[in-house]
This record gives structure tokens, C-alpha cells and sequence, in this order.
């Protein structure tokens, strides 16, 4: 019984496969529209959804292969592209502060030039004092430059303070709003005197001013000459408010000088009296501009161009420069008063 149950499957299965030769032939011999055999339309139909499926896989993975690639090269350009925008960045600040550099010095050029019979000479902040109990600065000029104590140090703007210490290369300059600093200064509209002070902030104050005085909100104040240091008319700075007291009214003065952006000064080698003329009236020159601006050690001018030191002396001050007509006595001898001390005239 078990052999032919066995058996039984053989017929069936050979059945079966007549069958299907059967239809294979009719569907070979059986045409369609346009004389397709039947048999082709069967295996089309049968390998378009293999074909799709195949078109799919391939698609899909060329897609996520070509973004992969993709993705790694942007990548990498994006980081080359930060990597100049660094750099371009960095040169863009080294353009803008070389721009402001000469913009400064032509300011001081045209300065210069306006005022070519005054004896100055330009000077560059190397340093700063540490201490914040005292404001002053370092310049890269000293005792070789001709430059003494008491000399005044200005900008175009303004005062900037006088030179309280010289050393062989370098000097110490103590600024207008340091305590201890005073500038004989007066009203320009009035033309009343007084002592513009430090008071160790970004403020001035300027006392010995009668209260009857009527002091306007933003009024210029200039220099007085009554310190001996800064001739008549340079600019202090501007009122900032005004408080009556007993028996002089206290000023408060904004420096026309903001004093915490000095790069470049101005030392004046005389206090000889001079017009500050305006320095955009006098038209720069076209070659380098740098150039006619000593900033650092200038040997192969003439000191006495310049107010300096003559060649071979550099303990005496030439008489034209330092000493009124008529007075052979260098200013080396006089004795500066203390400007903190001086009342108005």
C-alpha cells in the first residue's frame, strides 16, 4: 500500500507538465493584435514588474551613493570655504586698521602743514600706565628728540596733556584727566579764565570761574596760555554742565581728545603763541604721506627745524625756538608754575 501511494503522485505531475507544453504551444502558435505572438505578451507581462523592481534598486542606490559622494565633497568644500572667509576676514581688519593708520597720519600731516612755522614734532603711543590710580602714556620720543619736561603733548583734536618724565628714547605723558594734571583754560565765547582739572575720569573740571558767569551746555573751551606750557586757542574740550558754588562755579568739561584712543601725538617744542589753523585748508601732498611724519627715531632731520637739540649740544635749546624776541635766555631756566595753581586774570 505505501509503494502505491507513492506512485500516485508521477501521473499527476506528468499531467501537469503536458499541460503546460500544451499551453506553451498554443500560446507560441496563437497571435494577437499586430501579429505579437501570445506567448511574448505573456513573458513581458511576467518581467516588466522584475524589470521595475530591478530599475528601483538600481536607482535608488546610484541616488544614495551619488549623495553620499556628494555630501563628502560638500563637506569638504564648505570647510575650505570657512577657512577663506577666516582669512578674508582677517585681511578685511588688517585693511580697515591700516586705512584708519594713514587716515591719522594724514590728519596729523595736514596739522603739520598748517601750522609749518610752529616747531612740533610727531610721536607714537608705545605703552600706557598700568596703574589706574594715575593716567598717563609712553611715547617713542625722549631726550635724543630734544623733548624736556613740561613740553605740551596735543593732536589735532586737542590737548592731550604735557611730558612729565623723559628718558633717553621714550617719555612719560601725563594726560589731562589724571588728578594731579591742570590746563590753564578759558571760555571761548566770553574769553573768562580758569583751571580746566583732572578728575581721574573720562571728565574735566574746570574751577575759578565766577558763579555770575553764564556758562551754555556744549560751549567750546580752548587753552589760556597762563600755564606757560600750551599756547592760546587750542581746544580743551566742551561744557558739559555747570554747579554753582562758593565762591567760584565748578565746569564740568568733555576733552575734545578721546584720551583711551591715542595711537599718535603731537609734542609742541615751544610755547610760542600760534592760530591753530584748520588742517583740511592745506592740501596733502602727493607723495608718501608717512614719510613727512617722523614717527620713531629721525636722525637726519635738523633739530633746528624742528625745535630740537642743534648737533653735538643736546643740553641746550636753540634760542629761536624756545625763547621770546629780544630774551637770549633759553626756557630751560624759566620755571613753569604749577597749573593747578593758576587764577584768572
Amino acid at each position: 500500500m505505501l509503494e502505491i501511494s507513492s506512485r500516485r503522485p508521477r501521473p499527476t505531475l506528468l499531467l501537469v507538465g503536458v499541460l503546460l507544453i500544451q499551453i506553451l504551444l498554443l500560446a507560441f502558435q496563437i497571435k494577437r493584435g499586430r501579429d505579437v505572438r501570445l506567448i511574448r505578451v505573456w513573458s513581458v507581462e511576467a518581467m516588466t514588474p522584475l524589470q521595475r523592481t530591478g530599475t528601483w534598486f538600481g536607482s535608488t542606490l546610484h541616488s544614495g551613493w551619488k549623495g553620499y559622494v556628494d555630501l563628502r565633497r560638500a563637506r569638504a568644500e564648505n570647510d575650505a570655504l570657512r577657512q577663506e572667509l577666516a582669512r578674508l576676514q582677517l585681511r578685511n581688519y588688517q585693511l580697515e586698521s591700516t586705512a584708519q593708520e594713514l587716515s591719522r597720519l594724514q590728519e596729523l600731516l595736514n596739522f603739520r602743514e598748517a601750522n609749518s612755522s610752529v616747531p612740533m614734532l610727531a610721536a607714537e603711543v608705545i605703552g600706557a600706565n598700568a596703574d589706574s590710580s594715575g593716567q598717563t602714556l609712553y611715547i617713542n620720543r625722549g631726550q635724543g628728540d630734544g623733548l624736556r619736561r613740561d613740553m605740551g603733548v596735543i593732536t589735532p583734536a586737542g590737548v592731550v596733556g604735557k611730558i612729565l618724565e623723559v628718558f633717553p628714547g621714550t617719555s612719560q605723558v601725563l594726560l589731562i584727566s589724571d588728578r594731579d594734571s591742570g590746563v590753564g583754560a578759558m571760555l571761548a565765547p566770553s574769553r573768562t579764565h580758569g583751571v580746566a582739572k583732572g578728575t581721574g575720569n573720562s571728565l574735566l573740571r574746570m574751577d575759578y570761574v565766577v558763579n555770575d558767569e553764564k556758562v551754555t551746555l556744549g560751549e567750546a573751551i580752548v587753552t589760556s596760555g597762563d600755564d606757560r606750557i600750551f599756547p592760546k586757542d587750542l581746544p580743551v574740550g566742551t561744557a558739559a554742565g555747570a554747579q554753582q558754588g562758593n565762591p567760584f562755579q565748578t565746569i564740568l568739561v568733555k576733552p575734545a581728545v578721546r584720551l583711551d584712543r591715542l595711537e599718535e601725538v603731537i609734542v609742541l617744542l615751544t610755547t610760542t603763541e600760534f592760530q591753530p589753523a584748520v588742517a583740511g585748508d592745506v592740501a596733502i601732498k602727493a607723495h608718501s604721506p608717512v614719510a613727512a611724519i617722523p614717527i620713531g627715531p629721525a636722525p637726519s632731520i635738523p633739530a633746528n627745524s624742528l625745535g630740537g637739540n642743534p648737533p653735538g649740544n643736546p643740553g641746550k635749546r636753540p634760542a629761536t625756538a624756545t625763547t621770546a624776541p629780544g630774551d637770549q635766555k633759553p626756557i630751560t631756566k624759566q620755571t613753569a608754575p604749577n597749573p593747578s595753581a593758576a587764577k584768572p586774570q
